[in-house]
């Protein structure tokens, strides 16, 4: 009997993919919570927790890298994003976009760290589940 593959081991997609995925899904759940709840809340938050644990299990091991940088950069992005077309949405509607987006990093800084945390850890998981190269290179 061959060993069965763990939830670790599965992931395979490469890199540019999952970041790809994690940027789209990351954009679409803001865009709903802007449009249900005029701001950018909770809802963005688990999403954003669950995107981050999910781009680590789907990516490949030889592209671990790619995705152990990318929970700062998605949020940062979305926020940039949503400052540029709804400021109001994340700050005071007088704020400029810099500050906008500060502030958005400020009230969303819980879900980055769990995040990041998350998908780091996961990452430090499967790395030892795995024969790929990883994250030592």
């Amino acid at each position: 009997m061959s060993g069965a593959r763990t939830l670790w081991e599965e992931g395979h997609e490469l890199g540019h993919q999952v970041a790809a995925l994690g940027f789209a899904v990351a954009l679409t759940v803001a865009s709903l919570d802007l449009t249900i709840g005029g701001e950018v809340g909770r809802v963005f938050d688990l999403a954003f927790v669950a995107v981050c644990l999910l781009v680590a299990l789907l990516v490949r091991p030889e592209d671990f890298f790619t995705v152990g940088v990318l929970p700062p950069l998605i949020m940062l992005t979305v926020l940039v994003l949503v400052g540029i077309s709804h400021r109001a949405a994340i700050a005071a509607g007088d704020s400029g976009l810099v500050q906008a987006v500060v502030t958005g990093l400020a009230h969303h800084a819980a879900a980055l760290g769990v995040g990041y945390a998350g998908c780091l850890l996961c990452l430090a998981v499967r790395e030892r589940f795995t024969d790929g190269p990883g994250l030592t290179g």
